[in-house]
C-alpha cells in the first residue's frame, strides 16, 4: 500500500492504495505466476533476440503491451475515487520494480527509476 499511494495519478491526485490494494496484490501474483510459466515452458527452448530485445525483455515487453492507455485528465480523476484498479501505468511499472527479473533482464541499476531497495514480495 505504501508504494502504490506514493503514485500520482493526476495533478495532485495519487492512487488510493486502500482502494486497490487487493487488485495491486493481485497483477503483482498474476506476473510472478506468467513469468514462472513462461520460463518453465520455455526451459528446454533456445530462444533468440529480436527486434533488439532479449527473450526476457520481450516478456516484460508483452505484458505491457496490454496495459497501454491514453485518458483525458477528468475521467483519471474520476477513477482514482472509484475504480479499485490502478490505472495502466502503474499496473506495469508498479510490479517490475518489484521482480528482480525485470532488473537484471534490462540491467537496471541501483538508484535508477526502476530499480526499488525494497521490493515488495507476497509469495
Amino acid at each position: 500500500m505504501d508504494q502504490y499511494a506514493q503514485y500520482v495519478v493526476v495533478d495532485e491526485i495519487k492512487i488510493n492504495s486502500k482502494l486497490t490494494e487487493g487488485e495491486d496484490i493481485a497483477d503483482l501474483g498474476g506476473l510472478i505466476l506468467a513469468w514462472m510459466a513462461w520460463k518453465d515452458q520455455t526451459k528446454n527452448m533456445r530462444l533468440e533476440n529480436r527486434d533488439g530485445l532479449t527473450p526476457e525483455q520481450r516478456f516484460f515487453v508483452g505484458n505491457a503491451q496490454w496495459a497501454c492507455e491514453n485518458d483525458r485528465p477528468e475521467n483519471l480523476r474520476m477513477h482514482a475515487i472509484t475504480d479499485p484498479h490502478s490505472p495502466g501505468k502503474y499496473r506495469v511499472n508498479g510490479l517490475v520494480v518489484n521482480l528482480p527479473e525485470f532488473e537484471k533482464a534490462f540491467a537496471c541499476k541501483a538508484g535508477q527509476p526502476m530499480v526499488k531497495e525494497n521490493r515488495c514480495r507476497i509469495w
